[in-house]
């Protein structure tokens, strides 16, 4: 009883701890995880400990632990399938209009890359046999969102090369298992047969229909699963339970159908869902974090404790060291910069790239499973009395997570110094977040992001946001008083806030909750209605004008619905404009748009102090001037 629910505490301490230190979960877990398992008794009493071992044995054997047989190795892939299912969730086809290209060659020539080349380091190097050789550069092929999200949320990236990071993490896991399970059976075929002559016709079958079931069975789950919901055949409380059985059901039954597709499947599901219109999607998602926080906790815990304390004194070898330099700084570079061959990327944003290549829970797990099973095999054999099959198969499992654990411990600390290097990171927040998913809020949106600026949008109306997104707009289903926007990774090219809800006490909270964050360059609300009808109430930090509050915004958006510009001379023109529009409900003025295109609200009183550049224009929302035979300033 203690052990279990030890996981589960310790799991989520280390979660809260890698919050606090502000580095990826995967570190205080595995720290954790080696501490009650193989580490146990340097520090642990014997009256405490008896004659375990270990604290936390995962595997039962000698009358203690907890997963008879192969349950834990069930339970990892189970679990893998559902983070992956998460991960997919979270992919959008419109964050990688201008990077399909590269993240493509990252996931395949940049796989093949490291397939080959870290084979060829491990054998060389480690002197393993071919066979273990590339069962180890299979299992390290793959990145990992689990690792690569939080490196992500704590330095200030371009969007680009978040998005290319994210993808990459996301799409690679089922890849890497993939070419990891391919090389398992051949060695298992050689194990069988004394050869593998028969394997490449049988591994290119197995390929095809994996690849064809995984497909065909995600893309069909995904829209069965769509209109179950949209039918409303689950109750509302039920959805996101039924969800997950749905997921372990597609899961289960791909493998039945074709062993080891379930990875394929399940991602390709979850991408697929991510960008097709389904009800509740947000709800889902959430639910969905929250289970895969939960289960990244307990498989780290799990896969570090059941290491043996001989397993890490292999690792105290000097060409275990040069192996995991070669990694990260010959094959990790090579295959970043063969991918991005003839795409937009820079020289120093393709070295970030090839910095920041964290490897995650696909990898630990898988290794964790082959690895054991290989060592079993050769224990079968000594105990026959015959040859061993499988020579170095003990050096699979630490070598991973020997990489697992220094990739993630050398970004997380380093990717951020390492990006304001190269100057990859943003200088300059000019992201505009907005709060409020109205028709004006989304008609200055959607200026916004026409003329260069990042825009995020959050609203808790759900058919409001659709109607964001319908545009192109990155938006979110989000309550702003129960969320932690800090999460959101999207965000950290944000430097503008707008609070352009219809509530004054809802904008005037945003502004003290996420003004720090979010609005280093400027946070503004609406004007109250209040505030119309005294002037001297309206503070500083008010929007557009002093006249027009949210009912005569949208009324406005509502009638003339384009946003338009005219020609500022000078500040007297400038000043006659905004004289003219006062009181003006046809036309309400919103933006100075500088000869070099910088975006400057307006504030909604203290003009005088608004600078005004020759040649710069003024954005308005409503009639054109030229309709009434006014002429511009």
């Amino acid at each position: 009883m203690a052990e279990l629910a030890s996981i589960i505490i310790l799991g989520i301490f280390a979660q809260w701890l890698a919050w606090r230190l502000k580095v990826p979960a995967i570190l205080p877990l595995i720290i954790i995880g080696l501490a009650v398992g193989p580490f146990a008794p340097y520090w642990i009493s014997h009256e405490f400990m008896g004659d375990k071992a270990k604290w936390l044995n995962p595997i039962f054997d000698g009358g203690s632990g907890l997963f008879p047989g192969d349950n834990l190795f069930y339970f990892v892939e189970l679990a893998i399938g559902i983070i992956l299912f998460e991960g997919g969730l979270t992919l959008k086809r419109s964050e990688i209009k201008s990077i399909g290209s590269i993240i493509g060659k990252l996931i395949t020539v940049g796989s093949a890359v490291t397939f080959f080349g870290a084979a060829i380091a491990a054998h060389f190097i480690m002197d393993l046999s071919w066979a273990l050789s590339f069962l180890f550069s299979g299992l390290i092929i793959v990145t990992g969102p689990t690792v690569i999200a939080p490196i992500l949320r704590n330095i200030p990236l371009k969007k680009d090369l978040a998005n290319i990071l994210k993808w990459e993490g996301i799409l690679i896991d089922p890849i890497g298992a993939l070419v990891a399970v391919l090389v398992y059976d051949f060695l298992k075929s050689n194990l069988g047969h004394g050869h593998g002559g028969s394997f490449s016709a049988e591994a290119i079958k197995h390929f095809l229909t994996l690849t064809l079931i995984g497909f065909s069975l995600g893309t069909i789950a995904a829209f069965a699963l769509k209109e179950v919901i949209k039918r409303h055949w689950v109750p509302h409380y039920l959805l996101n339970v039924f969800t997950l059985a749905i997921v372990l059901l597609v899961f289960a039954g791909s493998g039945l159908l074709v062993p080891d597709s379930g990875l394929l499947t399940i991602v390709v599901m979850g991408t697929i869902l991510a960008n097709i219109e389904l009800p509740n999607m947000e709800e889902i998602l959430y639910f969905k974090e929250s289970l895969a926080v939960l289960l990244i906790s307990m498989l780290f815990i799990l896969l570090s404790a059941n290491i043996n304390i001989e397993d890490l004194q292999l690792l105290l070898d000097w060409r275990v060291a040069m192996l995991f330099l070669s990694v990260i700084l010959i094959i990790r570079p090579l295959g970043v910069f063969l991918s991005a061959t003839s795409s937009s990327l820079t020289t120093k944003e393709k070295l970030f790239i090839s910095w920041v290549g964290p490897r995650g829970i696909v990898a630990a797990g898988i290794a964790s499973l082959f690895g054991t099973k290989l060592v079993q095999f050769n224990q079968k054999a000594l105990a026959a009395g015959e040859s061993i099959p499988f020579t170095g198969a003990e050096y699979i499992t630490p070598l991973v997570f020997m990489i697992v654990l220094g990739t993630v411990l050398l970004n997380a600390t380093t990717a951020g110094l390492i990006g304001k290097w190269l100057g990859v990171l943003l200088s300059k927040s000019n992201g505009v977040l907005i709060v409020g998913a109205n028709n004006a809020a989304i008609l200055i949106g959607k200026y916004l992001m026409e003329n260069g600026r990042d825009v995020v949008i959050i609203d808790n109306n759900g058919s409001s946001v659709k109607r964001a997104k319908d545009l192109g707009l990155m938006a979110y289903q989000e309550n702003v008083y129960n969320t932690d926007l800090k999460d959101n990774y999207d965000l950290k090219n944000v430097g503008h806030m707008m609070a352009m809800t219809s509530s004054f006490d809802v904008n005037k909270y945003v502004i003290n909750k996420f003004s720090e964050d979010y609005g280093e360059n400027g946070a503004y609300r609406l004007v109250s209605a209040a505030e119309l009808k005294n002037e001297n109430k309206i503070e500083d930090n008010c929007l557009f004008s002093q006249f027009d509050d949210f009912l005569n915004l949208n009324e406005v958006a509502r009638d003339h619905p384009e946003l338009r510009e005219t020609e500022i001379e000078n500040r007297e023109g400038f000043n006659k404009l905004i004289q003219s529009f006062n009181g003006n409900l046809e036309r309400i003025p919103l933006m100075v748009k500088d000869p070099d295109d910088t975006i400057r609200f307006i504030p909604a009183k203290n003009h005088d102090d608004f600078n005004i550049i020759d040649g710069s224009k003024l954005v308005y929302m409503g009639l054109p001037l030229k309709q009434e035979g006014e002429e511009a300033a």
